[in-house]
C-alpha cells in the first residue's frame, strides 16, 4: 500500500531531472542576439553600412535561424554586391515552416536583387511568386508595372495598371490612358504618323479631360501641315493643362503667324491668364504682343501687376526693364538694373 507514494515520488523526480537536462542541453540563442540585431538596425538608420554588415554577420553566426538578419544583410549588400545578396536570399527559400509574410519578404528581396542585376526575367518571376502567395499584394503589382514601363511594354503596363486599380479601388482613367499615349509617341518616333494619330484619338476617347493627348495630336497635325487642327488641339491642351500651357506657346504663335491669324495670339494669352493668372510666361508673351502693337503702357502695367515681392521672377523684371527703356529716367532704369543684379546675386548664393 505504501508503494504508490514511492512510485509517485520517483516519477516526479525523473520528470524533474528530465526537464533540468532539457534546459541544460537545449541549444540556446545568445542572450545578446536581439541586442546585436537592434544595434545593426540602428547602424542602418545612421547609414553606417560597414558597421551594420559586421553586426548582422555576427547575428547570423550566433543564430542561424534569424531570418530577418539574413534578409537585412542581403538588402544592405545589394548595391555593392548584388550576386552575394542573391545567394543570401536564395538560401532562405529552402527553409520550411516560414510564414506567408516572411516568404513574401524573401521573394521581394530577390526581385529587387535581380532588378539590380538587370535580370528582368528572374525579377518578374519572383514578383509573380509573391502574387501566388498573396494575390492582393500591391507591392508585387506595382513592381511588375514598373518592369513593364522600363521595358516599354505598354500593353502589359496597362494590364498591370488595371490590376492595380482593382486592388486600390482607384478608377482614374488617366492612369490607363497614359499608356495609350506612350504607344502613340512610340509610333511618332518610328515616323508612323497615322498610327500615332489613331492612338492619340483613342486616348482622347478614353479620357477626354486629359490634356496631354491633345498636345501630341496637335504635333501630328503640325507635321502634316494641317495647322488649323494643330492649333485647335494645342489650345485645348492649354485649356485642360493650364500649368503646362507654356509647352505650346511658341508652336501656337508660329502656326497662327503662318495662317495669317496672328491677331488671335493676344486673345489666346488672355484666355491662358484667365485660367491661371500666375502663368508668368503668358504674362511676358502677352506683354510682348501688346508692346509690338504699340500699347507700351498697357504692357508695362500688365508686367508690373504680375510682380510678387515674396517670389520675384527675374525674367519678369527683365521684361519690365525692356518696356521701361523708352519711358523711364536713367536713374529709374539704374534702380531696376540694381534690383535684377541683387536677385541674381541672391539666387547664386542660394544655389551654393
Amino acid at each position: 500500500m505504501n508503494s504508490l507514494p514511492i512510485v509517485f515520488v520517483l516519477a516526479s523526480a525523473i520528470i524533474a531531472v528530465g526537464v533540468w537536462l532539457f534546459f541544460l542541453y537545449k541549444p540556446q540563442k545568445s542572450p545578446r542576439t536581439d541586442n546585436i540585431y537592434t544595434e545593426a538596425l540602428n547602424a542602418m538608420v545612421r547609414a553606417d553600412k560597414t558597421k551594420a554588415v559586421s553586426l548582422l554577420r555576427d547575428v547570423v553566426k550566433k543564430d542561424s535561424d534569424h531570418v530577418d538578419a539574413y534578409l537585412q544583410l542581403g538588402n544592405i549588400l545589394r548595391d555593392s554586391n548584388p550576386q552575394q545578396a542573391v545567394k543570401i536570399h536564395q538560401t532562405l527559400t529552402v527553409r520550411s515552416n516560414l510564414s506567408i509574410e516572411i516568404q513574401e519578404d524573401i521573394h521581394k528581396a530577390l526581385a529587387l536583387d535581380y532588378k539590380t542585376l538587370n535580370n528582368q526575367v528572374r525579377a518578374r518571376k519572383e514578383a509573380e511568386q509573391i502574387l501566388r502567395l498573396n494575390k492582393h499584394s500591391q507591392w508585387a503589382v506595382e513592381f511588375l508595372l514598373s518592369l513593364s514601363v522600363q521595358e516599354k511594354n505598354w500593353d502589359q503596363a496597362a494590364d498591370r495598371a488595371r490590376q492595380l486599380q482593382k486592388l486600390t479601388g482607384n478608377k482614374n482613367p488617366n492612369e490607363l490612358t497614359i499608356y495609350t499615349i506612350y504607344k502613340g509617341l512610340e509610333k511618332m518616333k518610328q515616323d508612323k504618323k497615322n498610327e500615332a494619330k489613331s492612338f492619340f484619338e483613342k486616348a482622347i476617347k478614353q479620357a477626354p479631360e486629359l490634356g496631354l493627348s491633345y498636345r501630341y495630336l496637335g504635333d501630328v497635325y503640325a507635321e502634316s501641315r494641317d495647322l488649323v487642327k494643330a492649333v485647335e488641339n494645342w489650345e485645348r491642351f492649354a485649356e485642360l493643362s493650364p500649368g503646362n500651357a507654356s509647352m505650346v506657346f511658341n508652336e501656337i504663335e508660329s502656326a497662327l503667324f503662318d495662317l495669317g491669324r496672328y491677331s488671335e495670339v493676344e486673345n489666346f494669352y488672355r484666355r491662358v491668364l484667365d485660367k491661371n493668372k500666375n502663368n508668368l510666361e503668358a504674362v511676358i508673351k502677352l506683354a510682348n504682343v501688346l508692346d509690338e502693337k504699340g500699347e507700351h503702357q498697357a504692357a508695362l502695367t500688365l508686367v508690373e501687376g504680375s510682380i510678387q515681392p515674396e517670389n520675384v521672377d527675374i525674367a519678369v523684371l527683365v521684361m519690365k526693364l525692356k518696356l521701361s527703356l523708352s519711358i523711364s529716367t536713367p536713374v529709374e532704369l539704374g534702380h531696376q538694373i540694381d534690383e535684377i543684379l541683387g536677385h541674381l546675386h541672391k539666387s547664386s548664393n542660394d544655389e551654393t
